[in-house]
């Protein structure tokens, strides 16, 4: 009879801990959820930003490779053409 009380009050407190450990998951979820959105959202509102800092940026290069100062401490770079080794054979 003894053992019987003993497995009543295992199965008592086993079931207890399942219940507060499902809550505590359920909470710990749920803030996760929340946490996710926001940063979805955030992901979304960075991405529209990137475009117009891309599009800032590309006018600054184009401006600043027009500058007469910038030009003279950095000259553009002169490539020669490249020749291929077949066309000097003719």
């Amino acid at each position: 009879m003894e053992t019987l009380i003993k497995a009543d009050i295992f199965f008592f407190i086993s079931s207890v801990a399942t219940v507060v450990i499902a809550i505590l998951v359920s909470v710990l979820l749920f803030y996760l959820i929340k946490a996710g959105k926001n940063l979805y959202s955030l992901s979304e509102a960075l991405k529209g930003k990137f475009k117009e800092s891309e599009e800032f940026v590309m006018d600054m290069k184009d401006r600043l490779e027009n500058n007469l100062v910038f030009r003279i401490f950095f000259p553009p770079s002169r490539k020669k053409p490249k020749t291929r080794e077949g066309d000097n054979d003719s």
